[in-house]
């Protein structure tokens, strides 16, 4: 990944997202679904070698990639159902997942997916990942650190145990146990900024629960030790399906965003390969195909676009 030429540069950026508080992710199993709208196993099925790989693009790959046979991707595993373990707990699957696999197929290659904790995955880019595929928010500090191609929207949506049986009010957060996954835009700054306006306002402040998993914060949340979780739409809406009717959502959707496929800051050639990749696979009918099989068409995007404005 022209690491030696750039060394400079790589170690900048990785310095910088190293000092970010990062976002979501999870992931799912090489070929089975969740039907997040009746909480059934729906089988689906995603074959890598039905997607024709592209000559043209090959061509564009950076050096050091064209004789690689296959893709490192870094991916945080416990995001259901956009990346996440399957049932033998070793198999990375999800939407995600199936993406990675169509982009590697793409450029004649199959994906390693392998799982990462959340917050290392932008820092080790280049150097141990070619791509990082885990629901990372595009914002402005990490578009500082990394290029991210668009591929997906969602936003932030809260949920309570069925009933909402503790009142549970976003009005009256001031003081109460939040579950959050580390390292998420949940977390830092939506959590974090309501916390310092309760302090501001001689209030407690909010009891934050940051796992690593976020499937660990949903089980918290069915167990009752937490009072609330917050999570991007997909998540929330998968561990509903998940939980047999146990959780609720609260409120509406906010703070809808674009999410991104990261590569390297320095490696501007292969995150325009990247860009182009997901075009084919929007146009061809591939993307929605798989967004369809794992019930999240409705993130679907019309384009992909290389670092755009984040905000």
């Amino acid at each position: 990944m022209q690491i030696s030429s750039r060394l400079t540069i790589r170690l900048a950026a990785v310095a910088a997202a190293a000092a970010l508080a990062l976002t979501g992710c999870t992931t799912a199993s090489q070929d089975g679904g969740t039907d997040t709208s009746g909480g059934a196993a729906a089988p689906v099925t995603f074959d890598p070698t039905t997607v024709s790989k592209d000559d043209a693009l090959i061509a564009l790959l950076p050096v050091a990639l064209k004789d690689k046979a296959s893709l490192s991707i870094g991916s945080d595993t416990s995001y259901e159902p956009a990346e996440f373990l399957d049932k033998d707990g070793q198999t990375p699957i999800g939407y995600d997942v199936n993406l990675a696999k169509a982009i590697a197929a793409t450029l004649g290659k199959t994906a390693d997916v392998q799982t990462a904790k959340f917050a290392s995955i932008l820092p080790s880019l280049g150097a141990k990942y070619d791509l990082g595929i885990s629901s990372f928010t595009i914002n402005p500090e990490r578009s500082k650190a990394v290029n991210f191609v668009s591929y997906f929207n969602a936003g932030i949506l809260w949920a309570v145990q069925k009933g909402n049986p503790k009142n549970f009010s976003l009005d009256d957060i001031c003081g109460k146990k939040i579950g959050v996954q580390t390292g998420t835009v949940e977390e830092d700054p939506d959590v974090k900024d309501r916390s310092a306006k309760c302090v501001a306002d001689g209030k407690p402040a909010i009891d934050v629960v940051s796992l690593e998993n976020q499937t660990d914060v949903t089980t918290r949340l069915v167990g009752g030790t937490i009072d609330a979780m917050s999570a991007d739409t997909p998540i929330i809406n998968n561990a509903l399906a998940k939980t047999n009717d146990q959780l609720e959502t609260l409120g509406e959707t906010y703070d809808a965003a674009e999410q991104g496929i990261a590569i390297a800051k320095d490696d501007v050639a292969f995150a325009q390969v990247i860009e182009k990749v997901m075009n084919k696979l929007i146009e061809d009918g591939t993307y929605k195909k798989i967004l369809d099989n794992w019930n999240n068409s409705s993130g679907s995007v019309n384009k992909a676009v290389l670092n755009p404005t984040a905000g």
